[in-house]
């Protein structure tokens, strides 16, 4: 009987999303919010508009200003004729470094002296900053051990790193993993609530079979949305997928259920439309600042990322980029993946209570 009334609503449900011309446009949200924040989220900082100020005009300051754009790190936009033209240049916008070289640069070199080099670095986005004043010193230590004729193979002490899963430390392979998860739960917050609230029809059929009829349809949409966004990022972003595909789609199931769970809590138990939404926003950034998707949770007070494990998307964080990027097996996500059992029935059951308050 409750699967002979749930295979009614849930029919019921797919004609009502036939019909509505939202759902494809919601639906579509994910896959262009992954093409415009997978090319956005790219923390590889290059080509950091640079102007030089050189005093010297000879050789060494030209061979210099070479060096430093062979980085890749900074990107020539133009010459300053004095230090108020290139502080106005980094005022401006125009630059967000600038070289002075000054006028006796290649005579303290030729007798023995130390050749400084001033390097003016617009400290408003402290990223930026941090990535031009660790290349600028590397380049003049290297530039210091080339000039003393002593090679990085005549060290005493020789430290090798070796970086595992991410050997480029391409910034794409860690947030596109994460990212997948931040939109399909902005994706279930904003598509079943307004569903949900639009229909508050009385039922007959069993609050099982009602609530399972209702859901599943917007499962199904969401493991097939999920699929074509791990084929944008492995073949648009570049971004391999290390470990069990089955396996990333069996527990991304489990978080679409989670995920679902906490959109039918909003709907059922906030009866105001305006209401739902304010409540799935205010959610939504819960998700993506306590995740780890931005900040790393160990990094967190203590309070604030036990807060983070009230969110699903934390646990679909690390079973997505465990499995894309180390090759993590079941074995190492079994906790998440009960965490997230956890959530699909425990919000499942509230929000039901939630629907059958709202029907006597």
């Amino acid at each position: 009987m409750m699967f002979h009334c749930l295979g009614t609503v849930f029919r019921e449900e797919v004609d009502f999303l036939k019909r509505d011309w939202t759902t494809g446009l919601i639906t579509a949200a994910p896959l262009i919010g992954l093409l415009f924040f997978g090319y956005a989220l790219d923390t590889n900082i290059t080509s950091i508009s640079t102007v030089v100020l050189d005093l010297n005009q000879d050789r060494e300051s030209r061979q210099l200003v070479n060096e430093f754009a062979n980085t890749r790190y900074f990107a020539l936009v133009g010459e300053v004729g004095s230090d108020q033209e290139l502080r106005d240049a980094i005022v401006a916008g125009r630059a967000q470094v600038g070289i002075k070289i000054p006028a006796d640069y290649s005579a303290n070199l030729q007798s023995g002296r130390q050749g400084q080099v001033q390097v003016v670095i617009d400290g408003s986005d402290s990223r930026t900053a941090l990535q031009i004043l660790n290349s600028s010193q590397q380049l003049g230590f290297l530039k210091s051990l080339e000039r003393e004729g002593i090679s990085p193979a005549m060290f005493s002490v020789d430290v090798r790193p070796h970086v595992l899963f991410n050997p480029g430390l391409r910034s794409d392979n860690f947030f596109i993993p994460g990212l997948i998860g931040v939109l399909l739960q902005l994706w279930t917050l904003c598509l079943v609530p307004l569903n949900v609230q639009g229909r508050r029809e009385r039922s007959s059929v069993s609050m099982a079979g009602f609530v399972l009829g209702k859901l599943s349809p917007y499962l199904f949409m969401g493991f097939i949305l999920t699929g074509l966004m791990l084929v944008i990022m492995v073949y648009l972003f570049n971004v391999p997928i290390a470990g069990s595909i089955p396996l990333l789609l069996a527990l991304s199931l489990l978080f679409l259920a989670a995920a679902l769970g906490v959109a039918f809590v909003i709907s059922t138990w906030i009866e105001q439309v305006r209401g739902a939404l304010a409540a799935a926003l205010v959610f939504f950034l819960f998700s993506i600042l306590l995740s780890g998707f931005v900040f790393p949770q160990q990094s967190m007070p203590a309070i604030i990322s036990t807060i983070g494990l009230l969110v699903p998307v934390t646990y679909s964080m690390e079973i997505t980029r465990g499995i894309v990027l180390r090759g993590a097996g079941i074995a190492t996500f079994w906790k998440a993946a009960l965490a997230l059992v956890g959530f699909s029935v425990g919000l499942g059951t509230v929000g039901a209570l939630g629907l059958k308050k709202r029907w006597r």
